[in-house]
């Protein structure tokens, strides 16, 4: 059976965006590698979900037949997201950077999914993730420099937070291609390009 590989964008910055071309080069080398990947694409930004409502929670403890039509469709939306999430094999997440975070549409997707009994569940141990198993690559761009070691390592809320995220969702080990610096000047882009471009070659 052919894997099936989920992609998403979340940069607000279209055709400039270098974290929407660092994930579809990262799609371009797992399909080089497995032509038979079927890949379902979601632009994040393009088509934005929802932020969460306290209807939309409430609506998951109630019939839904009787819901708001516009409701019912905000309803759907979660479902379909959750859906491709828990139904792909890879995961790849263009991940926009943006005031040391990640973008607002990015975390409406993830709380789309951080639902009980689907992607984790409390036991007496502790929380345990339900959505092991799967492979995620983070394509991250970020202007300064905020990798391990570096002085602003502590202002990076973006990387960090999707680790958390993921591992809280049973996939403790996930995969980054980060070009940085891209802000720095044209040698500084030039160099944290060709990093990110030579992460994705060595991707298996």
């Amino acid at each position: 059976m052919s894997k099936r590989l989920l992609h998403l964008d979340s940069s607000i910055l279209g055709g400039n965006s270098v974290s929407r071309a660092l994930s579809a080069s990262v799609v371009a080398r797992l399909q080089k590698a497995d032509p038979g990947l079927q890949v379902t694409y979601r632009d994040l930004a393009g088509t934005p979900i929802a932020h969460l409502t306290g209807a939309y929670l409430a609506a998951g403890q109630t019939d839904k037949s009787g819901l708001d039509p516009a409701l019912q469709a905000d309803l759907a939306v979660g479902s379909a997201v959750l859906d491709e999430f828990l139904g792909a094999d890879i995961v790849v997440v263009g991940v926009g950077f943006y005031n040391f975070g990640i973008p607002s549409q990015l975390k409406a997707w993830v709380d789309r999914l951080a639902i009980a009994g689907k992607t984790f569940r409390y036991t007496e141990k502790g929380p345990q993730g339900l959505a092991g198993g799967k492979r995620v690559i983070l394509a991250i761009a970020r202007g300064g420099y905020y990798g391990a070691g570096s002085p602003s390592a502590s202002f990076e809320h973006a990387e960090s937070y999707l680790r958390g995220v993921f591992a809280f969702f049973g996939i403790p080990e996930i995969e980054v291609v980060a070009a940085e610096g891209l802000a720095a000047g044209s040698e500084a882009r030039k160099a944290g390009l060709e990093r990110a471009d030579q992460r994705i070659a060595e991707l298996a």
